[in-house]
Formats: C-alpha cells, sequence, structure tokens
C-alpha cells in the first residue's frame, strides 16, 4: 500500500498543465533561479573550503562558479536523456512525437539553465572583453531548440532530451577546470579525467549520429511534428555541431591530452603547489 501511494505521489509531481503559458514559464523561470542558487552556493563552498579559490581574480572565481553549476546540469541532462534513451517505453516506442510529465519538467528547467549561461556569456563577453564564439554559437542554437519546444507544445522530447544528454561531458569539462584552476591539472587524477572527458566526447559524436538517424529514418514526421521553422534551426544546430563543434572539441581536447600544461584552455594554468602565493596578478602572467 505505501508503495502504491509512493508511486501516485511521484506521478503527481509530474503532473502539471503544461499547456498552460503561465505553468511553463514558472518552470522556466524556477530552473533560472534553481541554478543561480547553485551558483552562488558553489562561491560559498568554493571561498570556505578552497585555498585557490581565494587567489582567483574576479573573472576566474566567476568563471570557476559557473563552470561548477554547468556540471551540476550536466548531471541532471545526463540521468533524464539515459532514461529516454535506453529505459522509458514511451520514448522508446515512439522517438518522434512522445512526451511525458517529467520530461517536460525536465526540458522546461533546462530552458532556465540555458537562460542563465545565456546571459553570462554576454555579460563576461562585455564586460571583461572576452570572445567565447563558439559557445555562443552552442547555446544560439540548443536555446533556440529549447524555445521552439516550449511554443510548440505538440513537438516530441526524444530529440531534444537525447541533445541535452550531449551534456554529460559538462561535469568532465567542470573537474578539468578546477584541477586547472588551483594548479593540479597534471596530477594523474586530472589526466586520467582529461582521457576519460575525450572518450565522452566520441560518445557525444556518435550521439549525434543516432540523431541524425531518427531523423533521416522518420524524415516527413519529424519535419510534420517539429514544424519548418523550428526543424531548420534544430537542422542546422545539429549540423554544426555533428560537423564543427564537436569535432573541434575533440582535436582541442586531444591535443590537452597530450600537452603538459591545458594551453588550450581560456582558464589560468597554474605550476602545481604554487597556487596559495599567487595573486590575481600572477594568475594573469601565466595565463597560456
Amino acid at each position: 500500500m505505501k508503495l502504491a501511494n509512493d508511486s501516485a505521489t511521484s506521478r503527481d509531481t509530474f503532473d502539471w498543465d503544461y499547456v498552460l503559458w503561465s505553468v511553463r514559464l514558472k518552470l522556466l523561470t524556477s530552473g533560472f533561479f534553481i541554478y543561480l542558487g547553485v551558483f552562488f552556493l558553489a562561491h560559498w563552498l568554493s571561498s570556505w573550503i578552497s585555498a585557490s579559490y581565494h587567489a582567483l581574480s574576479t573573472k576566474k572565481k566567476i568563471d570557476w562558479n559557473m563552470d561548477i553549476t554547468r556540471g551540476v546540469f550536466g548531471v541532471q541532462c545526463s540521468v533524464a536523456g539515459f532514461w529516454a534513451l535506453l529505459i522509458d517505453p514511451v520514448f522508446q516506442a515512439d522517438k518522434v512525437y512522445s512526451q511525458q510529465n517529467w520530461s517536460w519538467l525536465h526540458c522546461l528547467v533546462a530552458s532556465g539553465f540555458m537562460l542563465l549561461d545565456d546571459v553570462y556569456l554576454i555579460v563576461s563577453d562585455i564586460v571583461f572583453r572576452a570572445r567565447s564564439v563558439i559557445l555562443l554559437v552552442h547555446h544560439f542554437f540548443a536555446s533556440g531548440a529549447l524555445l521552439g519546444l516550449i511554443i510548440n507544445i505538440k513537438s516530441g522530447h526524444y530529440l531534444i532530451l537525447i541533445g541535452l544528454l550531449l551534456e554529460m561531458s559538462t561535469p568532465l569539462t567542470c573537474i578539468k577546470t578546477l584541477l586547472t584552476m588551483s594548479g593540479n591539472a597534471n596530477t594523474l587524477f586530472g589526466k586520467v579525467n582529461r582521457w576519460v572527458r575525450l572518450h565522452i566526447l566520441h560518445c557525444r559524436e556518435v550521439l549525434t549520429y543516432h540523431m541524425w538517424w531518427v531523423c533521416i529514418s522518420r524524415w516527413n514526421d519529424v519535419v510534420e511534428n517539429l514544424g519548418l521553422p523550428y526543424f531548420i534551426v534544430f537542422f542546422m544546430g545539429l549540423s554544426i555541431l555533428t560537423f564543427i563543434i564537436n569535432p573541434y572539441w575533440i582535436y582541442v581536447m586531444t591535443l590537452q591530452l597530450f600537452g603538459p600544461i591545458d594551453r588550450n584552455s581560456p582558464n589560468t594554468a597554474v605550476e602545481k603547489g604554487s597556487s596559495g602565493k599567487l595573486n590575481s596578478e600572477t594568475f594573469q602572467k601565466k595565463k597560456i
């Protein structure tokens, strides 16, 4: 009896009327502030437990906290994406038209995170005069895909969930960034993390081939379900990701794997054991 009640409670958690704009916008806003809270929590915990964090410049601290936030988001996407890919019977039966209440909740919360990350990238590029061209292109099409899902309530969720599953490399990127900024990039753990990350990047490319297979095998159904404008944005984003962004990242990560220092990272590389003695000016001198 208790199991039945627990199951009913679990279903009620996702039982919203997602047709209503008010519901979709509330969940999107909730996702934005949930991950904004993760960002500030990362700052508080890092200030408390990490000596390396105190030596970073303001920009590096923001990058540090945002990478942790992205890592948490990557865990969320990995769980939902693998569930749709391997377990959920509804998505296994229909990869074009199927929707689930839990997938609605996940995609709307993910849209809130993407809004936060877009704001971060734009403000960071303006304030710190950075150039995150690859990330901006990546986020433009990812945000466009999620926006299309919010507007077109009839569109299936499988392809979007598999697209979000590509974020499974993000937690490893978070670890790499923290190790690099703390001067531990060339430790055994740092090298193993780079090996695993490169492997996951190859898995990402395989996942994009799977998305192509779903699109090509049921082309007319996918176009009809998504709608032509949404399909064009989705098709362009998938093409750029498959043939430009993913190969470029694999190339860069391969160079980093065999280099003693993470030379292509925008983050600061620090000699091991010296982070406690460095101020923000020294970090800038050691930037690669």
